[in-house]
């Protein structure tokens, strides 16, 4: 997500950055922390299991176990590279490159496209309602880094470079930045997070969950900031 918070952060708050981005990561904390109580309330009720980690033996590693334990995350990934990855980045190109007649267009009258004009006005209650940023936030399911060269192909100006102002103003561009915080994290950790629960249906309602609550909170900061006479 750090791309999109430097190109942000470039183009509307060049000279608060760092407080920016503080910010963000402080309402990452905060409703984290909230979440856990609200689920620990509702979900996890009852009384908790005993923790119990058995910790290894402190040594010095060797040279065939450092190898092993590389070997074993570099196929884990690259599994997952060649299947979840990959068939995502095929589908995700596909929509952007062709439209329900299956010819080859532009993006902006691409199938993700029209998926994307259909669901900008979920997103109109937060400042930003067009279907570009729309579009980028779809397309950002299979890498948050693809949100930036999504836009970067939709909201081109007139000197080729993206115009983010003419879709965001400063208060939209930080509830976008907050939306992207909290919402649905890339393809590869869903896979991740799909083989730890071992099930497509917590899978999904922990996506569920994770859009409700990053629609609910960019909604409380666009308000708040509303309030405040920002805009």
């Amino acid at each position: 997500k750090l791309p999109i918070y430097g190109m942000f952060i470039a183009a509307f708050f060049p000279h608060s950055g760092g407080l920016v981005m503080l910010s963000l990561y402080l309402t990452g904390i905060c409703v984290a922390i909230l979440s856990g109580f609200l689920l620990n309330s509702l979900v996890f009720r009852g009384k908790p299991v005993p923790f119990v980690m058995e910790l290894p033996a402190y040594r010095l590693p060797t040279a065939r176990n450092i190898i092993m334990h590389m070997w074993e995350k570099a196929k884990d990934f690259l599994h997952k590279a060649f299947t979840v990855i990959f068939l995502v980045s095929i589908i995700v190109w596909f929509l952007q490159n062709f439209d329900v007649r299956f010819y080859m267009v532009d993006a902006s009258d691409s199938i993700i496209a029209s998926i994307g004009k259909l669901a900008a006005p979920i997103f109109a209650p937060l400042g930003f309602g067009s279907w570009q940023a729309t579009t980028s936030l779809i397309c950002g399911i299979t890498a948050k880094e693809v949100v930036i060269s999504t836009l970067s192909v939709l909201a081109v100006g007139n000197g080729g470079a993206p115009d983010l102002a003419s879709l965001f103003s400063p208060l939209t561009a930080y509830t976008f930045l907050v939306f992207c915080l909290l919402y649905p994290p890339c393809v590869a950790a869903l896979a991740t997070i799909r083989r730890e629960l071992n099930s497509d249906t917590s899978t999904l309602c922990l996506m569920g969950y994770e859009l409700v609550v990053a629609w609910c909170v960019a909604f409380i900061v666009r308000q708040i900031g509303l309030m405040l006479g920002f805009a």
